[in-house]
């Protein structure tokens, strides 16, 4: 299985948001965010072709970047509860297990998808050895969604993702 962490794009200050009495996860991203969003996914779908499925955050700025990633990749989109950032690596793993095989892309937040990571990779989610800046991409290979057995193949920063999808 192929796991390829995507965390959401550049979104609106919080504080802003606050002003209007909407809750955080109402947060949209930034018109560069969008820009930013296409390019990274532009630049992901360049470099790995295209995928069996995105799922999402049900948070407006992770929804935003999957709907951009989803097509750039030519997949399927659907939101998982199991992606918001209060839910454990191991919930995410659950559902994750009925995907063997195939490449999903997960969009979410941080420092959500770096303890996923970290569990995945070495079973232990209380002190993520990777961080996540925002648009950025990374692949693990695991046999199945479990603490402790998945490799880190690649990690993308922003940037590069943007310099692929406009070459």
């Amino acid at each position: 299985m192929e796991i390829i962490f995507l965390r959401h794009a550049p979104a609106g200050e919080r504080e802003e948001l606050a002003t209007t009495g909407r809750p955080d996860s109402d947060r949209p991203l930034t018109v560069d965010g969008r820009k930013r969003a296409r390019e990274a996914a532009k630049g992901l779908a360049r470099f790995i072709g295209n995928a069996d499925l995105v799922a999402t955050s049900p948070w407006a700025r992770a929804k935003e970047t999957a709907e951009i990633a989803a097509k750039a990749l030519g997949a399927p989109l659907v939101e998982s509860n199991f992606l918001l950032p209060h839910r454990s690596p191991g919930s995410l793993a659950g559902w994750l297990s009925g995907l063997d095989g195939h490449r999903v892309v997960l969009v979410g937040h941080e420092p959500h998808l770096s303890k996923v990571v970290s569990w995945l990779m070495t079973g232990d989610a209380s002190r993520p050895i990777v961080a996540f800046k925002k648009a950025q991409a990374l692949l693990l290979e695991t046999k199945k969604a479990a603490p402790g057995g998945a490799a880190l193949i690649w990690s993308l920063p922003p940037r590069v993702l943007r310099l692929l999808g406009k070459t």
